[in-house]
C-alpha cells in the first residue's frame, strides 16, 4: 500500500469550494499540505469543504500519478458479457483489455490500480473529516450530525466497493501517520462488512430522508438504507436485506416514503435532461458546463466515458462521434432482442449507417451494436469547450427498479413473502409493457440483466451469484481466481500485503 496512493493529502479540503470539484495537487504529498492541514476546519465552511471532497472521488474520471483515464463503468463492462472493451486496438486502453480477456489480467495489468486508488482515497478523506468535525468551532449540532453521518455512508460506500473487488483489504477507520502506512495488514472480507454495516447503521438515522435541488448528489437516507440493503444481500443475510429495502421500495408501483417511484418511461430514466428523477436513488453527478479542453485533463468532472462509448469517426444524425469502446456482445443483444428496453440500451449502428447513407470507422472488436444509455447525443453536445471534455451524463448508480428486483430476490431467497417478491417483479416488468412472469430467481436475474444492461451491475450480479464462470468462460474466467482481482503490483511494494490467490 504505498504512500502515495493510500496516504490522503490534506491540502483537499483546503482547495474543494464547489461540490464534486478537486485538482490533481489534492492527491499529492507535500510539507505544505501537512502544514496548511493543521491549520484547516476551523470554521463550518471549512468542514463542509472537507465533507466534499470526500463525495469526489466518486465523480473522478481522470487523475492519478500517470494521468490515468479511471472511470469504473468501462472496465466494470468490459469486465462482463453486456460488452467487450473495444476502442482503437488490442492495446488501446490496456486496463479494460485485460478484462475483457482474463488471460490478460495480472497484477501489473488490469483495472485493480484505478479502483484500489479511488476508493482507498475516499477511504482517507473519509477518516480524515470523522477526525475533525467535533472539534470544528461553530459547527452546528445539526451540521455535526449530517456531516458524520455522510462521511460514513460514503467510507461504507467505499469499502464495499473495495471488498467485492478485491477480498481481504487494510480496513482503517482513523487517519495513520506516515510511518504506519506501509504496515497495513489486510483483514478478513467479514471484518470489512462489520465495518461497512456498522457504518450505514450508524449514519441512517442522522441523514435527510430528502435532499433539497440545491444538494443533489449528497447522501440521503434512502440512499444509505438502499446500500445498507445491498450490502446484506452480497452477505446473504436475507431476510435483513429485504427488510431494508420494504423501507425504499414502498408499495411496488407505487411511491415510497422517500419519493422514489418507477418513471412511466424507461428511457426517461437516463435523459440528461431529467437528472435526479424520481427513480434516482444515489445519482453521481456530471456537467457539461465547464468548457475545458485539455489542459484541464485532471480538473475536469463531465462524463468522458459518454464519448469513449460513441462510434469512431461517425458522421451522420443524433450521434456524435465517439472512440469506439464497449461495443455491445451479440450475446447481449441476443438476450434483449424482443425486449421494450432494447432501443434505450443498444443501437445496430449498421442499419443507421446504411438507412442514412453514413459511416464509421469500426472499433476493435467491433460488434456493429454500441452502447445507448451513456452514448454522445448530438442535443448534448457543448456550445464551448472541447466537446469530447464536456459531456453531462450523470451515473445514477442505485436506482428504484434496481432495489425491486434486489429485494424480489432476498425475498425468494428467504422463501418469505413470496407474493410480495411477485409484485415487485411484475411492477418492473410492467412500466415496460411486459406480461408477468414468476418470481423464480432465474426470472429476476434475468430481468436484472435486461433492466440494468451497461449500468455496471452486471459483473457483480455473475460473481456473486456463482454464474461468472460458465457466462464468462468465452473471455477465459478462471473460477477461484477471476471473482476478485489481483492487488495492484505496486501496492505490494515495501507493504505487508499479500497477493490475492491465483494471481
Amino acid at each position: 500500500m504505498k504512500a502515495k496512493y493510500i496516504k490522503f493529502s490534506v491540502i483537499v479540503a483546503a482547495g474543494v469550494s464547489v461540490l464534486f470539484s478537486c485538482k490533481k495537487s489534492f492527491l499529492e504529498l507535500s510539507p505544505a499540505g501537512s502544514t496548511l492541514e493543521t491549520n484547516y476546519y476551523s470554521t463550518p465552511t471549512e468542514a463542509l469543504a472537507g465533507v466534499v471532497a470526500a463525495y469526489d472521488p466518486l465523480n473522478t474520471e481522470t487523475g492519478g500519478s500517470d494521468n490515468t483515464y479511471a472511470d469504473p463503468l468501462g472496465a466494470l463492462n468490459s469486465a462482463s458479457d453486456d460488452c467487450f472493451a473495444g476502442g482503437g486496438s488490442s492495446s488501446d486502453m490496456t486496463t479494460w483489455q485485460a478484462v475483457n480477456n482474463y488471460s490478460l489480467l495480472t497484477p501489473a495489468t488490469g483495472p485493480q490500480g484505478e479502483f484500489w486508488n479511488i476508493n482507498f482515497t475516499g477511504v482517507n478523506r473519509t477518516n480524515l473529516i470523522l477526525s475533525k468535525l467535533a472539534s470544528v468551532p461553530g459547527l452546528s449540532a445539526s451540521d455535526l450530525k449530517r456531516y458524520t453521518a455522510e462521511a460514513k455512508f460514503l467510507r461504507a460506500h467505499y469499502y464495499f466497493d473495495l471488498v467485492r473487488l478485491f477480498g481481504n483489504v487494510p480496513l482503517m477507520t482513523a487517519p495513520l501517520a506516515t510511518a504506519d502506512l506501509y504496515n497495513q495488514k489486510q483483514v478478513a472480507s467479514t471484518a470489512v462488512y462489520a465495518q461497512v454495516e456498522t457504518d450505514l447503521t450508524a449514519a441512517i438515522p442522522d441523514l435527510p430522508t430528502t435532499v433539497p435541488t440545491s444538494e443533489n448528489g449528497r447522501a440521503s437516507q434512502g440512499a444509505a438504507k438502499a446500500l445498507l440493503g445491498k450490502v446484506y444481500l452480497y452477505e446473504k443475510k436475507w431476510a435483513q436485506a429485504a427488510a431494508q429495502f420494504a423501507d425504499v421500495n414502498g408499495t411496488p408501483g407505487g411511491t415510497s416514503t422517500y419519493g422514489y417511484h418507477l418513471l412511466t418511461n424507461y428511457g426517461d430514466v437516463f435523459s440528461p435532461s431529467n437528472k435526479f428523477n424520481a427513480e434516482s436513488i444515489f445519482e453521481i453527478q456530471h456537467t457539461g458546463s465547464q468548457s475545458y479542453n485539455w489542459n484541464n485533463w485532471n480538473t475536469f468532472k463531465s462524463n468522458v466515458y459518454t464519448q469513449m462509448v460513441g462510434a469512431r469517426s461517425y458522421s451522420g444524425p443524433i450521434y456524435f462521434a465517439g472512440w469506439g469502446f464497449n461495443p455491445i456482445t451479440t450475446q447481449l443483444v441476443t438476450a434483449m432482442k424482443g425486449d421494450p428496453r432494447y432501443g434505450y440500451t443498444i443501437v445496430n449502428l449498421d442499419s443507421l449507417t446504411k438507412a442514412t447513407n453514413t459511416k464509421y470507422d469500426p472499433s476493435y472488436q467491433n460488434t456493429g451494436y454500441f452502447l445507448v444509455k451513456y452514448a454522445p447525443l448530438l442535443k448534448y453536445k457543448t456550445a464551448s469547450g472541447t466537446t469530447e471534455l464536456n459531456w453531462p451524463n450523470d451515473y445514477i448508480e442505485m436506482r428504484l427498479a434496481d432495489t425491486y428486483l434486489m429485494e424480489a430476490e432476498a425475498l425468494v431467497q428467504a422463501g418469505t413473502n413470496t407474493g410480495r417478491a411477485q409484485s415487485l417483479l411484475d411492477a418492473v416488468r410492467a412500466r415496460v409493457k411486459l406480461a408477468s412472469v414468476p418470481a423464480t430467481l432465474t426470472n429476476i436475474y434475468n430481468e436484472r440483466r435486461l433492466e440494468l444492461a451497461t449500468e455496471g451491475h452486471r459483473w457483480f450480479d455473475l460473481v456473486r451469484t456463482g454464474q461468472a464462470p460458465t457466462v464468462l468462460a468465452f473471455k477465459n474466467f478462471k473460477s477461484g481466481v477471476n471473482e476478485i482481482l489481483p492487488i495492484p503490483l505496486r501496492e505490494l511494494n515495501n507493504t505487508v500485503l499479500v497477493q490475492n490467490k491465483g494471481y
